[in-house]
């Protein structure tokens, strides 16, 4: 008989929505940032002695533009704390793996770290807490990313998340190093951003050491970056038959980066101008953009978002790639995943076949 299957993935479709809900909410986050816009409603959790929720709409919609990025980020975050919660009572009850239970776990805590510390940012109006609050946020939505790639009905169908060898499909080109490299890759992508919010939150009364350090600091991840995506490009490669998803990711990701570099050069010419020298004195900026007018917002946020996606894109790849350890049968609840008893018996017994039928060519070559 054959199996009965759910028609739908729960867990996985919401936290789908709420990679989708968190890269809005970073768009905001980063908008507010670019603006300046942090202190715009100088009340928490309330806004403007309104409770959030019900803040007049038209006050909201048609009011100062600082405001309506200010609000609409405490609105977007809330409602990401809601689908947090949700998700992770229905990884709960739905008994998902440890490893996806832990994520879950680890979701619910992130996000509400994140709104406490964007209270205190507003409350103590200290850029401190701002840059501590913009290093948690694409924490938590790598998290949340995870979720969504750990929550997919075939993505214990990996080769190299099983650890199983597949019928047909031969292990020439051994996956740890692509896995490695792109485990290594996402937390480049990560410490990158991380390095990016020092820029983006700098004091005026920075000294000018300092701020060379930061930058040089930046550069140095961006060649990490791209080295380490070029690594992984190299070894995905060798393996492309074995593991096609990994090296069409890897190659999206290499794409995405060569874009990001274009970008952060475009950002620091819309923040600091072009040094001196670098191009024909026709073609120089009279002086740097105002990164608050249109096109300047529209280059340095989207240098912000374009990070968020390489990070979000490295996780998956280190999940696909087995750059976060393989996945043994029955010690993470692959039904989570969408695999049911008879797919678990069919693998179960095709290993064991598969471990006959090797048992048995070994003694024949007088191996064993």
């Amino acid at each position: 008989m054959p199996r009965s299957s759910t028609p739908w993935n729960w867990p996985h479709l919401v936290a789908c929505l709420l990679v989708a809900v968190t890269a809005v909410l970073l768009g905001f986050g980063a908008l507010v940032t670019t603006y300046e816009a942090a202190m715009a409603v100088p009340d928490w959790p309330a806004t403007y002695g309104h409770n959030m929720f019900l803040f007049p709409l038209a006050e909201w919609l048609h009011g100062p533009w600082d405001l309506f990025l200010e609000h609409g980020h405490r609105l977007l975050g809330a409602l990401a704390g809601m689908i947090t919660l949700v998700l992770a009572g229905l990884v709960w009850w739905r008994g998902g793996s440890p490893a996806v239970r832990a994520l879950a776990v680890a979701a619910v805590l992130l996000v509400i770290g994140q709104g406490v510390l964007g209270g205190a940012r507003v409350l103590l109006d200290d850029k401190t807490v701002a840059k501590v609050h913009a290093c948690t946020g694409p924490l938590f939505f790598a998290v949340a990313v995870a979720l969504a790639t750990l929550t997919r009905r075939n993505a214990a169908h990996s080769v190299y998340q099983l650890g199983v060898r597949q019928p047909g499909v031969r292990r020439r080109g051994a996956p740890w190093p692509a896995g490695w490299s792109a485990a290594a890759l996402a937390v480049a992508a990560y410490l990158q951003l991380v390095a990016g919010a020092q820029l983006r939150h700098l004091d005026r009364a920075i000294d000018p050491g300092t701020f060379h350090g930061l930058v040089a600091l930046h550069v140095a991840g961006a060649v990490a970056v791209l080295a380490l995506v070029l690594g992984v490009v190299s070894a995905t490669a060798r393996g492309r038959h074995e593991s096609p998803a990994s090296w069409w990711w890897a190659r999206g990701l290499l794409l995405v980066i060569g874009g990001q570099w274009m970008l952060g050069l475009a950002t620091w010419a819309v923040k600091w101008g072009v040094p001196s020298g670098m191009l024909p004195e026709a073609w120089q900026f009279t002086g740097p953009l105002v990164a608050r007018s249109a096109s300047g917002a529209a280059i340095v946020t989207g240098h912000v978002l374009l990070g968020m996606l390489i990070l979000g894109g490295s996780v998956v790849l280190a999940i696909v790639s087995g750059g976060l350890g393989s996945v043994r049968l029955g010690s993470v609840g692959l039904g989570s995943v969408g695999l049911g008893s008879g797919e678990l018996k069919r693998i179960g017994v095709w290993r064991r076949g598969r471990v006959a039928e090797e048992t048995v060519a070994g003694k024949e070559r007088g191996f064993a």
